[in-house]
């Protein structure tokens, strides 16, 4: 139910209270023309709809006026009391006798899931009809141009169904009294008609998740009163209308996942009530305008996925009331403005894939609020950390690709940062055994650096860390000690680790399916190190893996049966190994089987057969496999 239909039950209450007079014949037949096509009614919505009593007096969900005309029909699927909600639907077509209500002011069919078949022609002569609610089912067809006749039409949700076409550009000129119109989440198509710009009064519209194309009308700056905006999962194309700037009680604004092209108007200066704006995942070009600064009561900036460039306006510091800046992935050039460092509210600032360089501002010691930091994949060439990061309290921070070199700076010891990542650096020396201390880590990204040491042992106290990228370094030593790591339940138990590309030595030990840091693990890449021994049967109760990845570690034996108890597994990568004997009928037979190669092993007997589409290269360098799909077995 829409939270403004609870300011409706008291409408209906006082209605049937005023109600004097029965049911009228005309609206009586009507509304029991409607419970014929309901085909299914699990919760008895309409179970009170009886012919034989009074529609305004005991007929739930339905309320007359003192004339005995029905003017509220309401039989949502999520309707609430004080004590609780019921959530339910109802299955069939609404019936065009739906039409002869005509005093009807409020229609609530919203949330019934299973409503299906064309919104009727003839609601569009219920001329006193001021909310429309059909939203959250399944009705398909197009929207009736007859509705253009809603005159006093306020709100209007016809969103999540499979409504398609256009809107007709009359219906849009003809709602002078609308001001909220719900049409997302269907299949609607062509371009928003420019006639939107006389529904002056609306105040919230949200069209996302359609097929829209064309231009965003210039008409809407003419919507002096809307507040929330969404276009958003559409096919927009074209620049962002220069009128947007008469926005001037625009709140929210969602632009995201279009094909936008152009610069941001410098006219966005006039959305002074701006506190949400999301245009990310589009093709926006050139410059940030300065006169973004001039939006005072913004929080949310959200702008990543673009092809903006030049440099981040200084102007920028002065929107104190900023919580999230996503700028990521977009071209910005030049430093960093000190001028951020006003931005005291701040607690997210992801600049990462861009081309910033330069050395950072000091002044962002000053953000004390800041939980998210990511700068990575800039040409920063920061070499060192900076210290004044220590006076930072972020728990995620993220410096991939941006030029550190020599040792982890040892203030990370004492910090609280939960996701640490400094992927494709320099990073050089030793894991040190302060690793241990920082025991809120939940994320761990140490790939693609210059490390060479064993794992400390003092790495199991991590009783938090789920996820574990340390590939393409110069690890050695065993693998024990991130296996047996701690755990605090129902936390620190693994989902991903990547070790490849190291120079770990085995074996694997034979419990690793048994360890509890194990228990829930979906991807277990060791590829590329020297580990020896023979593939542990325990494997086979990670109950969650998805992934396997064990290429080129020297492993020798048989692939155990017992692997194919691992049902979820997609992915099992065991080429370049000493492998022997015959391929388990088990493990090639797993449902969820997307990849599978045991290229260049030592693996003998018939392929068994199997479902999943496995290319012949996946077997090749076997000289003692055969079958489907290499060449015919002679002798098995």
């Amino acid at each position: 139910m829409h939270p403004q239909t609870f300011s409706l039950l008291f409408f209906l209450i006082f209605s049937t209270l005023a109600s004097s007079k029965a049911c009228h014949p005309v609206d009586k037949e009507a509304l029991l023309d409607f419970k014929h096509k309901i085909t299914d009614d699990p919760s008895k919505l309409l179970h009170s709809w009886r012919v034989s009593s009074d529609c305004c007096t005991s007929w739930e969900g339905v309320a007359c006026d003192a004339s005995g005309r029905v003017v509220n029909v309401s039989r949502p699927g999520l309707a609430s009391d004080n004590d609780f909600i019921e959530d339910t639907y109802m299955s069939g077509t609404l019936s065009p006798y739906l039409g002869n209500l005509s005093s009807l002011q409020v229609l609530d069919l919203s949330n019934l899931k299973d409503l299906k078949g064309p919104i009727p022609e003839e609601l569009g002569k219920l001329s006193k009809l001021t909310h429309l609610f059909l939203d959250t089912n399944k009705l398909t067809g197009s929207i009736p141009s007859t509705l253009r006749y809603l005159s006093q039409l306020e709100k209007m949700y016809l969103s999540d169904n499979f409504i398609s076409g256009i809107v007709p550009p009359s219906v849009m000129k003809s709602w002078t009294h609308v001001s909220e119109l719900g049409l997302s989440g269907n299949a609607l198509s062509g371009p928003i008609p420019p006639t939107i710009g006389k529904v002056v009064m609306i105040t919230k519209l949200d069209l996302h998740g359609n097929n829209f194309t064309g231009r965003i009308p210039t008409g809407f700056g003419n919507l002096k009163n809307l507040r929330y905006l969404d276009l958003s999962e559409n096919q927009i194309t074209g620049s962002i209308p220069q009128s947007i700037g008469g926005l001037a009680a625009l709140e929210l604004l969602y632009l995201n996942q279009n094909q936008l092209t152009g610069r941001i108007p410098s006219s966005i200066s006039g959305l002074g009530s701006m506190i949400f704006c999301r245009i990310s995942e589009n093709k926006l070009s050139g410059s940030l305008p300065p006169s973004i600064g001039q939006l005072s009561k913004i929080q949310r900036l959200i702008l990543e996925n673009n092809k903006l460039t030049g440099k981040l306006p200084a102007t920028i510091g002065h929107l104190t009331a900023l919580t999230d800046i996503f700028f990521s992935n977009n071209y910005f050039t030049g430093k960093i403005p000190s001028s951020f460092g006003n931005l005291l509210n701040l607690q997210t600032l992801d600049l990462s894939r861009n081309r910033l360089s330069g050395q950072l501002p000091p002044q962002l010691a000053k953000l004390k609020g800041l939980q998210t930091l990511d700068l990575s994949y800039n040409p920063l060439g920061l070499v060192r950390i900076p210290n004044w990061f220590q006076e930072l309290r972020v728990f995620q921070l993220m410096l991939a690709n941006t030029g550190i070199e020599g040792e982890l700076p040892h203030w990370l010891s004492s910090s609280s940062i939960s996701q640490l990542d400094l992927s494709g650096n320099a990073l050089t020396g030793k894991l040190p055994w302060w690793i241990g201390n920082i025991t809120s880590l939940s994320f761990l990204n140490l790939s693609n650096n210059g490390f060479h040491s064993s794992i400390p042992v003092e790495f199991k106290n991590l009783s938090l860390l789920m996820d574990l990228d340390l590939h393409s370094n110069k690890f050695s030593g065993h693998l024990n000690v991130i296996f047996s790591k701690e755990v605090q339940d129902p936390l620190g138990h693994f989902n991903s680790i990547d070790l490849s590309y190291n120079m770990f030595t085995g074996p694997i030990d034979d419990d690793i399916g048994e360890r509890p840091a194990m228990s829930s693990i979906s991807s277990l890449v060791l590829s590329h190190n020297t580990l020896g021994g023979s593939l542990p049967k325990s494997i086979g109760k990670m109950r969650e893996l998805q992934v396997l990845k064990l290429v080129n570690t020297g492993l020798s034996g048989m692939i155990p049966e017992e692997l194919g108890d691992a049902k979820e597994l997609s992915t099992i990568l065991l080429s370049r190994n000493k492998l022997t004997g015959a391929i388990p009928e088990i493990v090639l037979n797993l449902k969820a089987l997307k990849q599978f190669d045991v290229s260049s092993n030592r693996l003998r007997g018939r392929i068994p057969p199997h479902k999943a589409i496995i290319p012949a290269s996946a077997f090749k360098n076997n000289p003692g496999l055969c079958g489907t799909p290499l060449p015919p077995c002679k002798h098995f």
